[in-house]
């Protein structure tokens, strides 16, 4: 019976990282709907970086200061470089560069071209030593045969289209934003576009790289949280000030604007970044990347139910692989997890072993030699 009742409690344990991930994806796929809406409507993606972080702040810096304040640690000269740099490649590089990629294109490739994500930070993990890259084990190759479909299955969305798939909640919309759709079409550069998400894909997966370093140094995720925050605030302020000289893009109302750069603070940034450092430390950077396709499922459904975007045949192929490449990949990483939980089993054996006394070790040897001499001889 003691056996039986703590199955449960460990499966919900151990899916709490998954769980956590998966509702992240759809926090994020609501982010780039309610953006998209927002940048078509004319706001500067800088000025919205600024508001996000500085709703994000806001957010989780009150938790940080009560929750944290007798176990947060000093901040050294080089943990607050580390801080620094947080904050300069996500809420600065990362976010202006993924914004105005998602300006210049739509949602779902926008999230089919971030989903470079897993092999950028698999990649850069490797190169940090943060993943062990051991070709002769099935798990590895799992991991990187994983990697390898999902880059595919993003890749096939964006470059196959196919035929148009109907469904019945978009058949009405398409007839009624057919001319408006046209009109977008033709003022998009998605070369450009394609580039800068490429750049902000990059600068998301450095930040994982980072930000996994940096929580071993100052383990307070609620303050870290806050502080890059802040400084990605402070950042994003001077950078808006240097690209954006009208004083009207500064306005913001009861409006689309502000619930995008509410909602994208208070969930994409503050909870985001919190959640993914907690996750971060059990799993490691792979782990929190690897989820990130399912948000262009997400967005991909939620964008035919809100923005009238058309899905393709293309789309629904490049969904299957990236749903299979993402399914090995978590597959390498529980047998990963597996084998560490089985050698932290194996370590105190061993350090016990090497406590034992010399009688021990003596009456050992004695019993050794009293079954050698009762054992036949070949020979005979």
């Amino acid at each position: 019976m003691d056996g039986n009742g703590g199955c449960f409690p460990s499966f919900i344990q151990s899916s709490k990282p998954y769980i956590a991930m998966i509702s992240l994806q759809f926090g994020y796929a609501g982010m780039n709907i309610i953006t998209k809406v927002s940048l078509n409507r004319g706001m500067s993606h800088y000025v919205l970086v600024v508001y996000r972080h500085a709703f994000a702040t806001a957010a989780i810096a009150p938790f940080a200061l009560v929750l944290e304040r007798k176990i947060r640690p000093k901040i050294t000269y080089p943990v607050f470089m580390q801080l620094f740099v947080l904050g300069l490649l996500g809420p600065v590089i990362d976010q202006n560069f993924y914004y105005a990629g998602l300006k210049f294109t739509s949602p779902t490739f926008s999230c089919a071209m971030s989903n470079m994500l897993p092999a950028m930070t698999f990649v850069m993990a490797v190169l940090c030593r943060m993943e062990k890259l051991e070709m002769k084990k099935v798990r590895c190759q799992a991991k990187l045969i994983g990697t390898i479909v999902t880059v595919a299955g993003a890749m096939l969305m964006t470059l196959y289209k196919g035929n148009i798939i109907s469904f019945p909640w978009s058949t009405h919309s398409n007839n009624t934003n057919n001319a408006s759709s046209a009109t977008n079409n033709e003022d998009k550069d998605w070369l450009k576009g394609s580039i800068l998400l490429i750049l902000a894909t990059f600068a998301w997966a450095s930040f994982f790289i980072i930000q996994a370093v940096t929580q071993k140094r100052y383990q307070a995720p609620l303050s870290l949280t806050a502080i890059v925050c802040f400084l990605g605030t402070l950042q994003s302020i001077a950078v808006t000030f240097v690209m954006e000289h009208k004083p009207a893009a500064w306005t913001i109302g009861w409006d689309m604007n502000l619930l995008a750069a509410a909602y994208a603070g208070i969930v994409s940034s503050s909870l985001a970044y919190y959640i993914q450092g907690l996750v971060m430390q059990k799993t490691g950077p792979v782990f929190v990347t690897a989820f990130s396709p399912l948000m262009m499922i997400v967005v991909a459904v939620m964008g035919s139910f809100i923005l009238a975007e058309k899905i393709y045949l293309g789309g629904v192929l490049g969904a299957v692989l990236i749903v299979m490449g993402l399914y090995s990949v978590l597959w390498g990483k529980y047998k990963e997890y597996k084998e560490k939980e089985a050698e932290s089993f194996k370590i105190p054996q061993a350090i016990k072993g090497t406590t034992a006394t010399t009688g021990d070790i003596t009456a050992g040897l004695q019993d050794i030699e009293i079954q050698k001499s009762t054992q036949p001889n070949p020979k005979e």
